[in-house]
């Protein structure tokens, strides 16, 4: 306010504690950011939690990316984009009024490696996004297991009446502080794992870590090793060999041998 004063000090910038108090409380709707008065520092203040600033920070991401498509209509030629949209995002209100008023939902699904799909009732807990496709982490009536189904293979959604207890917050957050991807780990201590890079790749990982737990171990202009904590699953198996051999596995030695196994069966395919 004070520099918009300097700019024209005939501003009128006053409002109501009602109007303040309002907008507060859409603050907190809509951005998942609290707000409070500190009667120590006799100022407002933001509360911030992990959860919260991932959130704003990717909301605020995609409002950037709208107001710059938005301003940019004349500059179509100039902006490419893919040429397709995730599948699986009309599912995305409906699951989430499942999972705020706690209803079971069924839904058909289609497995890639089965050919008929399968009926599902299921408890939905959170939705979960990796590499730009749309998940719903839910338990499973049939056998009370939690499990991610992709939202691309649902369909014919139905929301029940029929309302569940949901799996405490915390607990649901727990479920993939050392994961990597969608696949939920198997029972056991997470690993730790150590990486080596040569120098490009190596900076790419840096500035896009793979995981919350990555460390720089060491980097120079010869090869930047990154150390992590967490469970192996196949989605982190995958990621490693998409890097083909600009990394290389030096513990733990169990991982540096299933990465081999599969680099040698990919050989044999060649010939």
């Amino acid at each position: 306010m004070e520099f918009l004063y300097l700019q024209d000090d005939t501003l009128n910038l006053g409002f109501s504690k009602r109007t303040f108090q309002r907008d507060l409380r859409e603050i907190r709707n809509l951005f998942g950011l609290d707000i409070q008065y500190s009667r120590a520092e006799k100022g407002y203040y933001l509360i911030e939690e992990d959860s919260s600033r991932r959130n704003f920070k990717r909301m605020m991401e995609a409002y950037d990316l709208f107001q710059s498509l938005n301003i940019a209509q004349d500059l179509k030629p100039l902006i490419l984009l893919e040429q397709r949209r995730p599948q699986g995002t009309e599912h995305l209100y409906g699951l989430l009024h499942a999972i705020k008023g706690h209803y079971r939902v069924t839904f058909h699904y289609q497995k890639y490696w089965e050919e008929e799909p399968s009926v599902r009732t299921v408890e939905p807990q959170a939705l979960k996004e990796f590499k730009e496709r749309w998940y719903v982490l839910a338990k499973d009536i049939k056998d009370g297991k939690l499990k991610t189904f992709a939202l691309d293979r649902l369909d014919k959604l139905e929301i029940g009446t029929e309302r569940f207890e949901p799996i405490p917050l915390s607990r649901l957050e727990s479920l993939y502080e050392h994961s990597f991807g969608i696949i939920l780990p198997d029972q056991g201590e997470p690993e730790e794992i150590l990486l080596s890079f040569d120098p490009v790749q190596g900076k790419y990982v840096k500035s896009l870590p793979l995981h919350s737990s990555q460390r720089v171990v060491k980097s120079d202009d010869k090869e930047v090793q990154i150390a992590l904590t967490m469970h192996i699953t196949f989605d982190f198996i995958i990621e490693l060999l998409g890097m083909g051999d600009r990394v290389t596995v030096l513990k733990p030695r169990s991982l540096r041998q299933r990465i081999k196994a599969q680099l040698e069966q990919a050989l044999e395919q060649y010939g």
